[in-house]
């Protein structure tokens, strides 16, 4: 489909005069929420992270099977002895004469220090944990408490400098690390973040940089990578990042020379802006794609793969009732609902019960998406489509909420704020059809919606204050483990900002991490889909394509679904 399309751009684009060569523009929904790679992780900010710092190895091209190196010169694998024969040591010999864009050069002890850095940060609700599970065995350097557990001591021997090469030894066999770390081993310059004010690298510090305010960092709103692309500017009044090329790249310098990222959470807006040739990419909500076929100069890139499930929706199981209007009276009383209202499993199937797929799947997506049966996309090993899945049905419905909280639900009722991302329309589509129907079921049911900025909707969610959200996952490494643990796992991104756990759930995705064995790791996965069905912590609605609005003059646009956004280093306009 890409290929198709980006062909009849280059016919369409022979007569047109360029506009403005050297820049490229990008209008995106999202807002971006930091600098610092071991901090944001969300969409918009890891978008810019990627494009500025450069990792150890990286996907080669679109592909999610083949990698390339980058500061490190080679890919570890067992036939060049990087990889020990017990699948636990990993060797990752350092290139050298790589550049940070402050001039001076990467060391093996940088990127020493950039895993470590990555790990201890470990700030609630962030990326750490990608690292933090396969190399120091734990998802978090703290308890559910909140008190610090972390064996820094066993830590710092994972992860050692030997010569030339970064060595990190597993506590076990992870098949996933090597598509971990060519998303995630951001490098960056150890002597530049101590002169800042960042962490020492020393055991005696290390605690005092523990999930930290973003803006204590200087990495907050300061770059210094060694990628295709330096940091020339964030503004975070007008919400858009400035970047520039970084000649000395070690690669080659890019072809554009100036990248601009900009929030424009309004459709029109950046439909405008791109067919005035002001913007050359922007990001395009499935329900109003159409709106941009027939524009001059303008082509849709549809289709596009992605390993996402989106939109689905949260239960927060325990509530944060602190003030809180979303959850009204905080009663069981028609006029609200009690803090701890969807700990109830009753009350979450009849939710899911009463969700409309073919609904989402026909009117929104327009037939473009595959619907979810659970957390694990089609293309990704671990998926079943045999695996039990909700369906809409009003009936059941009514006989799982009739259950719910011994029938007081039924005969009371309830009323709460159900919470999108504003620019989102089709986490909002989402959102509209599960409260029409939820509402059919009792006239005393009542979910009122609310759509707020992306930089409240996160915040809200690290703080349980949303009874009920939307929102979704896109791969951060190409396993059914991101997707399972993201969604189900106590200290998953998802289930630990809802307060839900079930230890027998956490024990089999733990168990299927490590399994070597490709047949009974899918065993463990049906069982896991299988009891995440009957738990029913979120309602998975589809897994979609990706969909771009571009000009025509844009050329090697390469798109890996693994991205969190767009890697610039390609792309030429012409």
């Amino acid at each position: 489909m890409i290929t198709a399309l980006l062909l009849a751009a280059a016919v369409a684009s022979a007569a047109e005069t360029v506009k403005s060569p050297d820049m490229f523009t990008n209008l995106e929904i999202g807002e971006v929420g930091g600098l610092d790679p071991a901090y944001p992780y969300d969409a918009s900010s890891q978008s810019v992270i990627q494009n500025v710092y450069e990792t150890l190895i990286a996907f080669k091209g679109a592909s999610l099977s083949d990698y390339e190196p980058r500061i490190a010169e080679k890919v570890p694998s067992l036939k060049n002895k990087l990889i020990s024969p017990d699948g636990r040591t990993y060797r990752f010999p350092i290139r050298k004469g790589v550049k940070f864009h402050d001039g001076s050069e990467v060391t093996p002890e940088d990127a020493r220090y950039s895993l470590l850095r990555f790990m201890i940060t470990d700030r609630a609700g962030g990326p750490s944990g990608l690292l933090l599970e396969p190399i120091a065995g734990v998802p978090s350097t703290r308890n559910s408490s909140g008190t610090v557990t972390l064996d820094f001591a066993a830590l710092e021997k994972a992860v050692r400098v030997d010569g030339n090469d970064l060595v990190i030894s597993l506590p076990r066999p992870f098949g996933p690390f090597l598509g971990i770390m060519a998303r995630w081993s951001y490098v960056v310059p150890k002597a530049w973040a101590i002169a800042h004010g960042d962490w020492d690298g020393t055991a005696a510090a290390w605690k005092g940089f523990n999930d930290p305010p973003k803006e204590k960092s200087y990495f907050y709103e300061h770059m210094n990578g060694a990628g295709p692309f330096k940091l020339v500017r964030w503004d975070k009044t007008a919400r858009y990042v400035l970047l520039a090329r970084h000649d000395a790249y070690f690669r080659g310098p890019a072809k554009l020379k100036q990248i601009l990222i900009k929030s424009v959470p309004e459709l029109n807006t950046r439909k405008l802006m791109l067919q005035a040739g002001d913007a050359d990419l922007i990001e395009t909500p499935r329900p109003y794609a159409a709106q941009l076929i027939g524009i001059p100069g303008v082509a849709l890139l549809d289709g596009l793969r992605r390993l996402q499930t989106d939109p689905a929706m949260f239960f927060t199981v325990k509530i944060n009732p602190v003030a809180n209007p979303d959850i009204g009276s905080g009663k069981l009383d028609g006029e609200g609902i009690p803090a701890d209202f969807f700990a109830d499993a009753e009350v979450r199937r009849g939710f899911s019960c009463a969700f409309d797929y073919e609904a989402i799947l026909r009117d929104t997506f327009k037939g473009t998406a595959a619907r979810a049966l659970g957390p694990i996309p089609p293309s990704v090993p671990g998926y079943d489509p045999n695996q039990p899945r909700y369906s809409y049905d009003l009936k059941k419905a009514e006989a799982h909420l009739r259950k719910a909280w011994g029938g007081r639900v039924w005969d009371k009722g309830f009323r709460f704020t159900l919470t999108y991302n504003t620019g989102s329309e089709n986490r909002e589509a989402a959102a509209q059809i599960l409260k029409k129907n939820i509402e059919k079921l009792n006239p005393k049911f009542r979910v009122d919606l609310r759509g707020v900025d992306w930089a409240s909707f996160l915040d809200k969610t690290q703080r349980h204050l949303m009874p009920l959200f939307v929102r979704g996952w896109l791969a951060d490494y190409p396993d059914a483990h991101n997707f399972i643990y993201a969604f189900y796992h106590s200290s998953g991104r998802y289930p630990s900002a809802q307060g839900f756990s079930d230890p027998e759930l956490d024990a089999l995705i733990e168990k299927a991490a490590g399994e070597p064995s490709p047949v009974k790791r899918a065993a463990l996965y049906r069982k896991i889909l299988a009891k995440g069905f009957d738990d029913a912590p979120a309602i998975f609605t589809v897994h979609p394509a990706g969909v771009y609005g571009i000009r025509t003059w844009v050329r090697n646009f390469v798109d890996n679904p693994v991205n969190l956004g767009i890697y610039y280093y390609p792309i030429e306009k012409r």
